[in-house]
C-alpha cells in the first residue's frame, strides 16, 4: 500500500480537547460502597459531634468501640492506616488499624488525643463544623476519588479504539488481543521480534494485537489533554519503534493518538509522523482508517 500524503499540520488540528464521557468524573458507586464499609463506625464517632468535653469522651469511645480508630485517617482524606506526625516533640508514628490498638496502654490514649487535637479533628467535631460524618465522608472519598481521573483517562482512548476494532468486525481473543506483550506474539505466531525486543532484553506490551491472514498488527493508544515532558518522550520512543517494525516482515506497528496535549511537543509529533506510516488519530478512526489499514 501506498503511504499516503497526508499534511501534519491540519491532521494535528483535528486533535481534540477531551474524550471524557459520564462516568469519567467520578466513580459513585465506588465513593457509596467505601462510606457503606465504615457507616457503623462513623454513625459511632456522630456522638462526639458538639461535645463539651471531647478529650474524655473520645477515649471513652475508643475504649468501648476501638473499631473507630480505622476511620480517623479517611477524616483527613489519607488512605492509610499509618500517618507520620512531627513537631517540636519530635516525630511519631500514629497507627489507626483498631486490631493494633492496646486499650490498657494509657500512652496510646493520650497520643491518640493529642494527634485528634493537632490534626484539628476535635475542632472540626466539637464546634459543630459537621453535622453528619457519614456526608462528610461522602465528601471526602468523593474528592479523593478525582485521583483515579488519570487512570480512567489512560483507558478512555484504549476503549475508544477497541470499539472501532470491534466494529470493524474482529473478535476478542480470536482475530484481536489485548495487552499482549512481545513473547506471547513471538510464542503465539512464530514470529522473530528481536528487532523491537533488543534481542530478546526488553519486554515491550502492546495495547493491542490485530492478527488478519497476512499480517501482525502490534497497536498503541494514548489521549494528551495536557503538556509535559512525557509527551516528548513517548514521540521519540515510537519514532524508533516504528523505524525497528519496519525491518520485519509480517509485523506493523500502529499508533492511534489524539489529544490537545500534542500542541506543546508537536515537533517531536511531527518527526515520528514523517517517518511512520500508521499513525493515526479520532477523526482517522471515525472515517474508517481500521478497515482499511488492518487487511
Amino acid at each position: 500500500m501506498e503511504k499516503m500524503v497526508r499534511n501534519f499540520n491540519s491532521w494535528l488540528s483535528g486533535f481534540r480537547d477531551s474524550i471524557a464521557n459520564y462516568s469519567y468524573y467520578i466513580d459513585f458507586n465506588k465513593v457509596y460502597r467505601n462510606v457503606d464499609g465504615i457507616k457503623i463506625e462513623l454513625n459511632i464517632l456522630n456522638s462526639l459531634i458538639g461535645s463539651k468535653n471531647i478529650k474524655e469522651d473520645f477515649k471513652k469511645l475508643i475504649k468501648k468501640y476501638p473499631e473507630v480508630l480505622k476511620c480517623i485517617p479517611l477524616l483527613l482524606a489519607v488512605r492509610a492506616n499509618e500517618i507520620y506526625c512531627q513537631d517540636e516533640n519530635g516525630g511519631y508514628l500514629y497507627q489507626f488499624g483498631f486490631n493494633k490498638y492496646s486499650l490498657n496502654n494509657q500512652e496510646e490514649y493520650e497520643r491518640n488525643i493529642y494527634f485528634m487535637e493537632h490534626t484539628g479533628l476535635f475542632d472540626l467535631l466539637e464546634n459543630h463544623i459537621i453535622n453528619n460524618l457519614v456526608d462528610y465522608v461522602t465528601g471526602v472519598e468523593t474528592g479523593l476519588d478525582s485521583n483515579g481521573r488519570k487512570n480512567r483517562g489512560g483507558h478512555l482512548m484504549e476503549n475508544l479504539v477497541e470499539s472501532f476494532i470491534k466494529k470493524a468486525g474482529f473478535i476478542k481473543d480470536k482475530t484481536y488481543f489485548k495487552e499482549m506483550y512481545i513473547h506471547q506474539i513471538t510464542t503465539k505466531w512464530s514470529i522473530d521480534l528481536s528487532a523491537i525486543s533488543n534481542q530478546g532484553k526488553m519486554e515491550k506490551r502492546f495495547d493491542f494485537v490485530v492478527k488478519t491472514p497476512n499480517m501482525i498488527y502490534g497497536i498503541e493508544t494514548n489521549f494528551y489533554g495536557s503538556g509535559g515532558s512525557k509527551l516528548n518522550e513517548t514521540a521519540r520512543s515510537y519514532k524508533t519503534l516504528a523505524l525497528e517494525t519496519d525491518t520485519i516482515n509480517g509485523f506493523t506497528f500502529v499508533w492511534f493518538t489524539d489529544g490537545k496535549g500534542w500542541t506543546s511537543a508537536r515537533n517531536n509529533l511531527e518527526e515520528t509522523f514523517d517517518v511512520m506510516e500508521h499513525i493515526y488519530n479520532i477523526k482517522d478512526l471515525e472515517a474508517g482508517i481500521i478497515t482499511e489499514v488492518f487487511r
